[in-house]
């Protein structure tokens, strides 16, 4: 894609936030990130395809293709585990959306930046008329995962900003999918500075559908990323947007409306390069909210350190922010699944496992879950922060009680999953939807993508065959 000049105007004025962030990202060279980080980005892109792969056949996708009528969307861009091409915004929206389906992408960043930023960047691949080299693709996807991350950092931090309601993932989120789009659209500094910008009007979503199980959740990295592909392509074509997004103090701006007073702008930039943010993130071993994970862990832990098999009771004291996140004991709806501790120890008690299959409303609804639900006792405990990882308790027949609080949980930056644990469950999502052959090459392209010279087919080996 051939770029117009910019106009002298936007070259010359004064940098605010922005400027100095897209300035930052156009400085960046792929020779700047460490083995460890090239590494553990080809695994979270693996792990989102495979996430995503996995979530194109689930109810909600379903209902979001046919609703849409997306079908009808011509375009050149693939959508993963269906047999379709559409237009890049749509591709982006999809694909967000199916990455997202089954809570299994990973955590940490904005907060789920690969279902956000992995569907922009392979959007957008189409489009381009060049060679993009493995190297430029991971590139662009470590930034979009800085972007994402520093954006959150600076509206307050994750329980800050969440806390009061929005979902980091589609407000935080959007700037990361501009940021990565725009780098592999080869924007310079001041065109990036606009998607910046122009990604503010798309940034949005809140935690309305904690209180009833409804499904929006699953839109929000989709409209971030189809947000944030629309940004960069906007700025491409020299359509402007506000430079002053993140003043703090400018009426309008995205920290003055999302979280008036507790913004700290500096964090955008302040020691950029010295540690990137992806290495921050975590890849879930669970199907159900990362607020979930530690509790898993610790059922795990206990009853194979104590033998326990019969479990009278199980006592859990959680956080107000972690409660009203995932505390909830009713259960009606796979989403309810998702975000709910209680039903995510009852799976591991009744099924020893917490995966796609125990998010099947024949689980969730099954008379054993209810009758460990109803064992399941929450509390709030008011001295610990938000952040805190639940305290559980399990109770044996004979009365004596067992404690753990699990730090760190399986798949964290403190814990990670070993290689042969994210891969092996790449090839099992990803198997449920595409031939044995198939899984073989996506695996074998991502995980050699920095020595490609040219990763723009790689979204094709996403498509099921007609």
């Amino acid at each position: 894609m051939s770029l117009p000049p910019i106009s002298e105007k936007s070259v010359t004025r004064d940098k605010g936030f922005a400027g100095m962030l897209a300035d930052r990202l156009c400085q960046v060279r792929f020779s700047d990130f460490p083995a460890s980080t090239v590494h553990k980005a080809k695994l979270h892109l693996l792990d989102t395809i495979g996430a995503g792969l996995a979530g194109s056949a689930s109810p909600e996708t379903q209902r979001v293709w046919r609703g849409l009528g997306l079908q009808t969307d011509g375009g050149r861009s693939a959508v993963w585990g269906m047999p379709h091409d559409i237009s890049v915004r749509s591709a982006g929206f999809m694909n967000g959306v199916l990455a997202h389906a089954l809570e299994l992408d990973d955590s940490g960043g904005c907060d789920h930046s690969g279902a956000v930023v992995v569907p922009a960047a392979l959007a957008i691949l189409p489009e381009l008329a060049e060679a993009v080299s493995g190297r430029l693709l991971l590139t662009a996807m470590v930034m979009g995962y800085e972007v994402g991350r520093r954006v959150l950092e600076a509206v307050g931090g994750y329980e800050a900003h969440n806390g009061l309601g929005w979902h980091s993932t589609g407000t935080c989120g959007v700037f990361g999918a501009a940021a990565a789009a725009g780098l592999l659209l080869d924007l310079d500094a001041p065109r990036l500075e606009q998607a910046l910008g122009i990604s503010c009007s798309f940034a949005g979503g809140t935690w309305a559908f904690i209180h009833d199980g409804s499904q929006t959740k699953k839109l929000h990295p989709g409209r971030a990323a189809e947000g944030g592909l629309t940004a960069a392509l906007l700025a491409a074509s020299e359509f402007t947007g506000p430079t002053e997004i993140f003043e703090p103090e400018a009426w309008g701006s995205f920290f003055k409306t999302f979280s008036p007073g507790q913004s700290a702008p500096h964090l955008l930039t302040e020691a950029f390069g010295e540690a990137w943010r992806l290495d921050r993130c975590s890849i879930k071993p669970y199907a159900t909210c990362r607020g979930t994970h530690s509790a898993i862990d610790a059922v795990r832990q206990l009853r194979a350190a104590h033998h326990l098999e019969a479990i009278a009771a199980i006592e859990v004291e959680m956080s107000s922010f972690q409660f009203g996140m995932c505390g909830g004991t009713s259960v009606a709806s796979r989403a309810q699944a998702q975000m709910s501790l209680p039903y995510a120890i009852a799976a591991e008690l009744q099924f020893g496992k917490v995966g796609p299959a125990e998010l099947e409303p024949d689980r969730w609804s099954s008379p054993e879950i209810q009758a460990w639900l109803d064992r399941i006792a929450v509390r709030i405990d008011p001295g610990m922060a938000d952040a805190d990882e639940p305290a559980v308790t399990l109770v044996a027949k004979d009365g004596r009680r067992y404690r753990a609080i699990v730090e760190f949980p399986s798949g964290s930056p403190a814990n990670p999953l070993a290689d042969e644990q994210l891969i092996a469950k790449f090839r099992n999502l990803a198997g449920l939807v595409l031939s044995a052959s198939r899984v073989a090459e996506i695996e074998n392209v991502v995980l050699k993508l920095d020595q490609t010279a040219d990763a723009r087919d790689l979204p094709n080996l996403l498509r099921c065959p007609r």
